[in-house]
């Protein structure tokens, strides 16, 4: 896993052995940010279920202004760590090591906003639908969720709750992109490069 822009191109990132976590593959990554394309630069961004830290370091070393990660797992969280110090990037990085849910309400009650979230749970997620909801105080205005899931799982999208304003897939990996139903968005997302 590597940073592919910015600051930081080129580094090589540190992830965890095993199954347990699914780091997201470059090439998807890389469409995720052609896709959100400027809006990262100078961004508040929230990374959930973080796992080894690529996407949020990968937003920070394209500009955004700051990036909280949320990673419950211990031996992750220790590996975002030291990915952010082999970027040069821990200044602009927050680590909660907390469940989602518990993360999601705690940065609720100190009452920050992001301008970009995204959520990699693992394929399948229980916990998805309920942390989408406790994120919603969270998103400033103007602000965009991404959600990265298993391309056959769509029961944590509520259309009571959320629109959807586009979706990529890549093989079994989908790309949601969506904001509060009434939420004012803007919602320009311009293509990615080839697609």
């Amino acid at each position: 896993m590597r940073i592919i822009a910015g600051c930081a191109r080129g580094r090589r990132l540190k992830t965890r052995k095993g199954l347990e976590t699914r780091p997201t593959a470059d090439r998807i990554k890389e469409a995720l940010f052609n896709i959100l394309a400027a809006r990262v630069v100078d961004c508040s961004f929230l990374d959930v279920f973080a796992g080894s830290g690529g996407i949020g370091i990968e937003a920070i070393s394209r500009g955004a202004r700051s990036c909280v990660f949320v990673e419950k797992n211990f031996l992750c969280a220790k590996i975002i760590k030291e990915n952010l110090s082999l970027t040069g990037l821990a200044e602009r990085a927050v680590i909660l090591t907390m469940d989602a849910e518990a993360a999601l309400a705690y940065l609720c009650k100190k009452a920050v906003g992001f301008n970009l979230i995204f959520f990699d749970p693992p394929y399948y997620s229980h916990e998805l639908a309920q942390a989408l909801q406790t994120a919603v105080p969270l998103l400033l205005p103007g602000g965009l969720v991404v959600v990265e899931h298993h391309s056959q799982d769509q029961c944590w999208y509520n259309a009571d709750h959320w629109t959807k304003l586009r979706e990529k897939t890549y093989g079994s990996t989908t790309l949601s992109f969506i904001v509060p139903v009434g939420f004012t968005a803007d919602a320009c997302l311009p293509k990615e490069e080839g697609g």
